[in-house]
């Protein structure tokens, strides 16, 4: 294991970890509150068990642009249950405190702006840190615009990540990435969220592209959903976030009900998923090489 800084996120200490093994990671997203916050504290311990790096937790928005229709699927359900910004992180401080196995796991809020503005910038910051989170990703909110939000979690140590595509520029990536901390999230082809049969060709020339221009861990998500494609990555990146196939899971298994038979099915089901991902990214054929 490599040598960390004591004052490093746990965000980092993972990355380093993964590094030192020449593992790629696998962060997990799932939408808060689909089918309700106790369900979900119930699925972030089992992704954590089954072998997910780090997990997203998706706070449900009533108009998710950037989403495909498996999450804006689950972002309605969640909002019927009455989810909401100061009950996700009320849930994260629940798992940090239960100190079941798998509570210590590195969590982002997933985001997008508007609900955090409407807390204020400086209380939610305090908050997510208070409460155990480790980074946020906000999905509609560009670097630019930033200033004041990544000072603010910045003196709450909480990571501001964010999002690098196909159509980014060598110069736009460098700033996004000088933005970015705990680790970049490089989007794998242009549109919505979704799971994909295929990766795009591409992909590789975009996550050089970004080596170029950072020393951050780099995160592929958007389409990833087989264990093929982790393999894949392997070689390339140092994560793979994996969404709409692990929350389609959930919705196959309490479409008809929530009840805890339905949690619980969602829950093994999820394990299963994640395990076959990360063990495709444990024995891949494209595991990389440990640096010396």
């Amino acid at each position: 294991m490599t040598a960390v800084q004591a004052n490093s996120t746990r965000i980092s200490k993972c990355f380093a970890e993964l590094r030192s093994s020449g593992e790629l990671g696998l962060v997990a997203y799932i939408t808060a509150g689909d089918a309700s916050l106790e369900a979900t504290h119930k699925f972030v311990l089992a992704l954590a068990a089954a072998g997910a790096d780090i997990i997203e937790l998706g706070v449900p928005f009533s108009d998710p642009l950037a989403d495909g229709p498996t999450i804006q699927r689950a972002s309605e359900r969640a909002l019927k249950s009455g989810t909401t910004l100061a009950g996700v992180l009320d849930l994260i401080r629940r798992i940090r405190q239960s100190n079941l196995p798998g509570s210590q796991v590195p969590l982002v809020l997933f985001s997008y702006y508007n609900p955090i503005l409407q807390m204020g910038l400086e209380n939610f910051a305090a908050a997510a840190s208070s409460a155990g989170a480790d980074g946020v990703l906000v999905t509609d909110l560009t670097p630019e615009e930033s200033d004041d939000y990544r000072r603010i979690l910045a003196g709450h140590h909480v990571d501001t990540v964010f999002l690098g595509a196909p159509t980014s520029t060598d110069e736009r990536l460098a700033k996004i990435a000088a933005c970015s901390s705990g680790f970049l999230y490089l989007i794998s082809r242009t549109g919505v969220t979704g799971a994909k049969d295929a990766l795009p060709d591409d992909l590789p020339t975009l996550l050089r592209r970004a080596r170029a221009v950072t020393q951050l861990p780099l995160a592929v998500g958007f389409g990833i959903s087989l264990p093929g494609h982790v393999s894949v990555l392997g070689g390339l990146a140092d994560a793979a976030v994996v969404g709409s196939a692990l929350v389609s899971e959930i919705e196959r298994a309490t479409k008809l009900s929530a009840s805890p038979g339905a949690i619980d099915a969602a829950a093994s089901a999820l394990a299963a998923k994640v395990r076959s991902l990360k063990e495709a990214a444990r024995h891949g054929l494209s595991r990389r090489e440990v640096a010396p």
